[in-house]
């Protein structure tokens, strides 16, 4: 994989392609929410992930006012990862929860993918967004042992709090 002049993964060369998430892509988010939870190896299963209310939130309804994302694409046009980001109420926080105007983040790329620049170039894109909506942060959980949170930790997220064998980290758009 080349990189661009910011030490960026180019994932043009890979004829990988970034596009803003739509209604159509809520399957594929449900199957990407379930890649999140299973990072390293299957813990939890589709049925699962899809009716426990605190994993299902997060792609329920999708999209709700005031979500956005960012789905990449193979040359074929076959999605192979995303990351999308929401907003939850006090009530029903998210595992990276901060508040409940601070949209949290869900990333997942298909392992066939993983490794290859392009969490990294979803990352940057949906930062760009966000930082284009006004939004001033963002937020996202990541278990300990996930090789994600260096890549998070490039991108200028920071550590602010900790549940169980978590990291909630926060990335102030303005400033990464």
């Amino acid at each position: 994989m080349r990189e661009d002049s910011t030490g960026r993964a180019d994932l043009s060369a890979a004829g990988i392609r970034l596009r803003p998430a739509v209604a159509g892509d809520a399957e594929f988010l449900r199957e990407m929410l379930l890649e999140a939870f299973n990072w390293d190896g299957p813990r939890f299963g589709r049925e699962e992930i899809l009716t426990t209310p605190h994993f299902a939130h997060y792609v329920t309804g999708w999209p709700r006012p005031g979500d956005f994302g960012v789905v990449a694409e193979d040359p074929s046009g076959a999605p192979v990862g995303a990351v999308w980001a929401r907003t939850f109420p006090a009530d029903d926080p998210g595992y990276g929860h901060v508040d409940p105007q601070v949209p949290e983040l869900t990333v997942g790329v298909l392992p066939g993918h993983r490794g290859r620049g392009v969490g990294g170039a979803l990352l940057d894109a949906v930062v760009e967004m966000a930082a284009r909506s006004g939004v001033d942060r963002l937020s996202l959980s990541v278990e300990d042992g996930n090789r994600a949170a260096v890549l998070y930790a490039s991108r200028g997220f920071v550590t602010v709090g900790r549940d169980g064998d978590s990291d909630t980290m926060v990335l102030h758009v303005g400033g990464h």
